[in-house]
C-alpha cells in the first residue's frame, strides 16, 4: 500500500516550494501534486450598490451640505 504524506505549505521567494519530512527517506523519488487554492468568483458591483449595502452609522448624514458642513466645522475646529 502506497503512503501518502499531506501537508500544506507556502510558497517561497522565487516561486519555489520546499518540502521537509522525515518520513520522506533521502534519494527516494516521489509523485508531488500541488493543489491551488480555489479563487472566489467575484460579480462586479456598482459603487452606488455597495454604499447603499453599508450599514447605517454614526457617519451617515442625510445632505451633502450636511457633510460639507461638518467638514467644515471640523477643520475650523483645528485651527484654534
Amino acid at each position: 500500500m502506497q503512503e501518502t504524506l499531506r501537508m500544506a505549505a507556502t510558497m517561497l521567494p522565487g516561486h519555489r516550494l520546499e518540502i521537509r519530512d522525515p518520513a520522506l527517506p533521502e534519494g527516494a523519488r516521489v509523485a508531488v501534486m500541488v493543489v491551488l487554492p480555489e479563487k472566489q468568483k467575484t460579480q462586479p458591483v456598482s459603487m452606488l450598490t455597495f454604499l447603499e449595502s453599508l450599514p447605517a452609522g454614526p457617519r451617515a448624514l442625510p445632505t451633502w451640505d450636511a457633510f460639507e458642513r461638518h467638514l467644515r466645522e471640523e477643520k475650523d475646529s483645528w485651527e484654534r
